[in-house]
């Protein structure tokens, strides 16, 4: 039987670039897990799109053996997770698949926004955080600023953060013993019946789902027979192992063990992660807590450029739920587009590297429409709709009252941007909440903000007024507005611009200029935890006379080029300029055959 004190269950979190890809490869490097001729930066990262960017995008485990410095072996199961907000949900359900956690923090930088949403899911789930004060060996690394701000800002003692460099190797040694000191072993009982909670998941071609699982209680074993608790399939489990870093297969997994199983599942709807996984000869008597669902930030129609791809699009997006459980999708039809999926995402990054996976692992043409949010329109019937497409509006004399999603957002800067960042937010119709110095270097100002104006450029312009992102939004708890008197059109001045002018402004822009790609790079602010029945009402009502600004009902698409049409489309956009400065030519940037900044 294994001795479970020897046993450490961990995940690695920090804001983004903050070095955990870089701390996870030395303590691969140390373990001796990986020899030294296959060994290579971000060695977790597996896909290609992953270390074209320079991003995790998939938590990834590993178990490396440790013999401590009072002689004792240790197995350290290690889950290196993203730092980018909008991978926010691969980070909980690491943390709800471990014991303890380490926390790093930039010595250059300090605490920044996903510093302290990270630090907020671990304390949720209740695990023993070990402050890390990465990359001490940089000009402009601060300790004593970073101990203090883990103290005043986290609440941690300071004297427990370790300062290391992750990229010189420095103190690791230091770090791995305060790992097996000062984090709990975890508890269960190997004897029980078994409980395995489903992390993450795959889908191999051969294979099948291969679902990733920590056991929680009891043990697992090759050749039984599993039952999925959440719909009651029994499968074989023809192996079973952990990862080293890559599959390497195992007789059984015990209490605290991270690995992966397979057992013939063909049907992705049997591994959907937060199920339990227990022994169908002796089941256990309820299931682990599990997880709560993503919740959607950010919506996008994803439509095939070949109808005929249709179905071989839902499988794709069925497979890559299975590995991305934050996607979320449901069957719609457009006149322009004819069959496709609206899309729920985390953020703007999120849509781009789903569309990029769908496009890469599974060759298909997409194409994307704007991103947007949900609204509520309250019609004269008492009857609440949830609006995704402007085109989908109901008659304007039909119309009670619209709603829009808030969001609270705690912004945070240096001082010396707080000028340029209170004029951007009031100029997006936010209404400061609360402002404070929580240190002389970090000044943070909440707010109540729209929704829908953070995908347009909110990041964007953020970056243009500041020294990067120190963004984190969350839900706030709050009351709907009442509607004004019907007959009044979109007059109320907010930020110092109307609504109905900015929307007007809004679709002018989107309908101006040909089809542009999606944006590369999107900021790495934190976006958390939306919920659509939390609305603001909007504070006016519309005349059956009063349309919709034109700009409004256009369906703004965004086309991802690929390579081989560049040259096709630089010689028509000659051809295009010269027709549209020709009477009867349709002006540039429009639709042909419709109107411009319409739909045609």
């Amino acid at each position: 039987m294994p001795d479970l004190a020897h046993t450490r269950c961990f995940p690695i979190v920090a804001h983004i670039d903050h070095g955990k890809s870089t701390l996870a490869d030395r303590l691969i490097e140390i373990a001796g897990t990986v020899d030294a001729r296959r060994m290579r930066d971000q060695i977790l990262d597996s896909m290609d799109i992953e270390r074209e960017r320079g991003i995790t995008i998939k938590a990834s485990a590993i178990r490396l053996p440790y013999r401590a410095r009072d002689g004792q072996e240790y197995t350290l199961n290690l889950i290196d997770t993203p730092g980018h907000v909008d991978f926010s949900y691969e980070v909980s359900r690491a943390l709800q698949a471990c014991d303890g956690a380490l926390l790093v923090v930039d010595a250059s930088q300090g605490v920044e926004a996903q510093t302290i949403a990270n630090f907020h899911l671990a304390e949720a789930v209740g695990l023993t955080i070990i402050p890390v004060i990465n990359k001490i060996d940089l000009p402009a690394a601060d300790v004593a600023r970073c101990r203090q701000e883990i103290e005043d800002i986290l609440g941690l003692p300071a004297d427990e953060a370790v300062p290391i460099s992750a990229r010189e190797g420095l103190h690791i040694d230091q770090l791995l013993e305060a790992i097996v000191q000062r984090l709990p072993a975890p508890q269960g009982d190997p004897a029980a019946p078994l409980q395995a909670l489903i992390f993450d998941s795959m889908f191999d071609a051969f294979r099948g789902a291969m679902p990733y699982v920590r056991v929680a209680q009891g043990t697992l074993r090759r050749g039984e027979r599993i039952r999925m608790m959440s719909t009651g399939r029994e499968f074989e489990v023809d192996e079973l192992g952990v990862f080293n870093p890559l599959r390497q297969p195992a007789d059984e997994l015990v209490v605290g063990d991270v690995g992966y199983v397979i057992a013939n599942i063909r049907t992705v709807v049997d591994t959907r992660v937060g199920d339990t996984v227990t022994s169908a000869a002796r089941p256990a008597a309820a299931p682990l807590p599990g997880y709560q669902p993503a919740k959607p930030m950010v919506f996008s129609g994803i439509y095939p450029i070949d109808a005929s791809e249709y179905p071989d699009l839902r499988e794709a997006l069925e497979k890559l739920q299975l590995n991305d459980a934050a996607l979320s999708f449901e069957a719609e039809t457009s006149a322009a587009l004819g069959q496709g999926f609206r899309c729920g995402f985390l953020g703007l990054l999120h849509l781009q590297i789903v569309q990029e996976r769908l496009e890469r692992e599974h060759n298909i043409g997409l194409v994307c429409t704007a991103a947007s949010v949900v609204y509520h329109v309250l019609i004269h019937s008492g009857e609440l709709l949830e609006i995704h497409n402007p085109a989908d509006l109901p008659d304007p004399g039909s119309i009670e009252a619209i709603e829009e999603p808030l969001v609270l957002a705690t912004i945070m800067t240096p001082p010396e941007y707080v000028g340029a960042c209170m004029d951007l937010a009031q100029s997006r119709r936010a209404e400061l909440a609360t402002m404070e110095y929580v240190t002389p270097q970090r000044a943070m100002r909440s707010y109540r903000m729209p929704l829908g104006e953070i995908p347009h450029d909110f990041f964007d312009s953020l970056k243009s007024r500041s020294r990067g992102y120190h963004a984190r939004l969350r839900v706030p708890r709050l009351h709907r507005v009442p509607a004004r008197a019907r007959g009044h059109p979109a007059q109320r001045r907010e930020g110092g611009r109307a609504v109905g002018d900015h929307a007007r402004e809004r679709g002018g822009e989107a309908g101006q200029g040909p089809l542009q790609p999606a944006a590369r790079d999107p900021p790495t602010a934190a976006v958390r935890d939306p919920d659509p029945g939390l609305h603001r009402r909007q504070d006016h009502r519309l005349g059956a006379d009063q349309p919709f600004p034109q700009g409004c009902h256009g369906e703004v698409l965004r086309r991802r080029h690929h390579p081989q049409a560049q040259a096709a489309r630089t010689a028509a956009r000659g051809e295009e300029a010269d027709e549209a400065g020709r009477p009867g030519g349709d002006p540039a940037g429009s639709v042909p055959g419709g109107p411009a900044g319409g739909r045609g």
